[in-house]
């Protein structure tokens, strides 16, 4: 520290003494009370400090977020605290939420995010079948005309939408096998084109 420095803290310590003391002055017939009430807004302080410096930390940890590295064509997915992957994706412009099922072999809408992406769920021949762990449900064929994550864009990619009940929609072997390279470690998925 300069001379400067020095010369301010010591009047931000004077100031600091002089209000500190005529507090103490003022509540002098209560003082047991006043201190209880400070120790209280000290640990409130330290804790919104503590919060604000381990708040990365804590969404990290409580909502994962994929990062997409175009240039080097790699995205890399957090597992989400339910065990699952999970990954955001621009269909026809809306941004959809899938989990990563490489147990599905197709990529399969929700009602919900077929109408999301502006598909006309109305319209769709519900023909097929699909046999699931919930058993077999009805689905309908289509095409989605862009499927894009970060850079990577995919266009006219075969989707079925689900007649039956599902929460998320399902991001299947049809579009993973668009990757090179799909590789878990610990808790993190790695995707690589």
């Amino acid at each position: 520290m300069q001379g400067d420095d020095y010369g301010r803290m010591i009047y931000l310590v004077l100031l600091l003494g002089a209000i500190l003391g005529y507090f103490l002055v003022q509540n002098r017939d209560r003082l047991g009370k006043v201190v209880q009430q400070a120790a209280v807004w000290g640990l409130i302080f330290v804790g919104v400090i503590a919060g604000i410096g381990l708040w990365s930390d804590i969404r990290n940890t409580v909502i994962p977020r994929q990062a997409v590295f175009a240039e080097q064509g790699r995205v890399e997915v957090p597992r989400a605290p339910d065990g699952h992957f999970y990954l955001t994706l621009s269909v026809n412009d809306a941004p959809l939420r899938f989990v990563v099922d490489t147990g599905a072999s197709e990529v399969v809408l929700t009602p919900e995010d077929a109408k999301k992406a502006g598909l006309d769920t109305s319209d769709l021949a519900f023909t097929s079948e699909a046999r699931t762990a919930n058993g077999v449900v009805k689905t309908a064929r289509v095409k989605l005309r862009d499927v894009q994550l970060g850079a990577l864009v995919d266009v006219n990619v075969r989707a079925w939408v689900n007649g039956g009940e599902m929460d998320t929609s399902l991001l299947g072997m049809s579009y993973l096998q668009r990757f090179e390279k799909m590789e878990i470690t610990r808790d993190l998925l790695v995707l690589t084109r």
